[in-house]
């Protein structure tokens, strides 16, 4: 067994089709604890997974392919880090899509510190909802 097989982040996790992505703009709901916005959409999965998600980091913002994929790199370690704040306890599966709205460079304490913020958020939305 995998030493960290509770904390991966494998390629059914991820959010790749492009039809989800822009139902996830269209008619996802957010939650935000800026500089990180989450947009979920409570829908079917192509795969037996609870969540879907993906990163992303406007150009606007960032020029620089290299910065945008070093806070990609962030965003990913540390919703794999805190995964488990959502996947037991979500009834449904949903598509997640992380926004990286600021304007500066982050440290990893501090994206993680946002996006567990965000994640408590939407549990409990969804759990008055």
């Amino acid at each position: 067994m995998h030493p960290s097989s509770g904390n991966r982040f494998p390629k059914k996790e991820k959010l790749k089709s492009k039809k989800l992505i822009d139902r996830l703009f269209a008619e996802g709901k957010s939650v935000s604890s800026f500089p990180i916005k989450l947009i979920y959409l409570q829908t079917e999965l192509p795969f037996e997974v609870p969540i879907q998600a993906g990163v992303t980091v406007p150009k606007k913002n960032f020029k620089s392919a290299v910065k945008r994929n070093r806070i990609k790199r962030l965003l990913r370690e540390s919703y794999r880090l805190n995964k488990q704040l959502v996947f037991n306890n979500s009834k449904g599966t949903f598509a997640f899509l992380f926004l990286y709205l600021g304007k500066e460079m982050p440290n990893y304490v501090m994206v993680d510190k946002h996006l567990q913020a965000v994640l408590h958020k939407f549990q409990k939305k969804i759990n008055h909802e």
